[in-house]
């Protein structure tokens, strides 16, 4: 039986010392192609300007970039310490001139509607206040016939996984928010749920043994 969601956090990544870890723990997962940027590539998300909610230190958004021509990417965090490593990390990639970072809320997304060609979102949907909200923004700012990806950890994932997960993360600072985040995570019949009340019930919903993504096109 599936645990009850526990709540982790809706104020993003704070503070000098804990994001300095979590960067850690992202450029290693970089370093390894163990982040989600060919899963952009395979939903057909290619070309244009694309919004990141939660970008965190910006490496699947920085990725994007780098695999991709012509593309222009906005970053929307809740963290400023965020937004300032990701424009740390956009200046050592040589990409400033391409992607800017923006302090926000994402259930209010400061952008116009259709702005858009593609809108994504990976590890922050547990995190977020009112998903639902987040969610009909993010389809509001997309352009129509563009793409939305939308990926997060699943809090149902078998419990080999867990344990997996928590042996291959460092450092091993980090762990206890890798543990947080599983415990706050949803599972799919919950993000069915989620979009119910929205106008992403065209989108589809799938999941393997460590997570669940959302995809569709406006």
């Amino acid at each position: 039986m599936t645990r009850p969601r526990v709540i982790e956090t809706d104020q993003g990544i704070q503070g000098e010392v804990t994001v300095a870890l979590y960067d850690q723990m992202q450029r290693r997962l970089r370093d390894r192609g163990w982040i989600e940027t060919q899963a952009l590539l395979k939903n057909g998300i290619t070309t244009g300007l694309a919004l990141e909610v939660g970008p965190g230190p910006g490496y699947l958004g920085l990725e994007w970039l780098k695999k991709t021509q012509g593309t222009r990417l906005n970053g929307l965090d809740i963290s400023p310490d965020m937004i300032a490593l990701a424009e740390r990390n956009a200046a050592e990639y040589g990409l400033s001139d391409r992607a800017a970072y923006v302090l926000g809320h994402g259930d209010h997304l400061p952008f116009d509607d259709g702005a858009f060609d593609a809108v994504f979102a990976n590890g922050s949907l547990h995190e977020w206040a009112d998903p639902t909200a987040v969610l009909g923004e993010m389809w509001r700012v997309l352009k129509t016939g563009g793409k939305i990806f939308v990926s997060d950890l699943r809090r149902d994932m078998p419990v080999p996984m867990r344990w997996f997960l928590r042996l291959v993360t460092q450092p091993k600072e980090i762990r206890p928010g890798l543990v947080s985040s599983i415990h706050a995570a949803y599972t799919t019949s919950e993000l069915r749920s989620l979009i119910q009340p929205t106008e992403l019930q065209s989108c589809t919903i799938t999941s393997n043994l460590l997570g669940l993504t959302l995809a569709g096109t406006k």
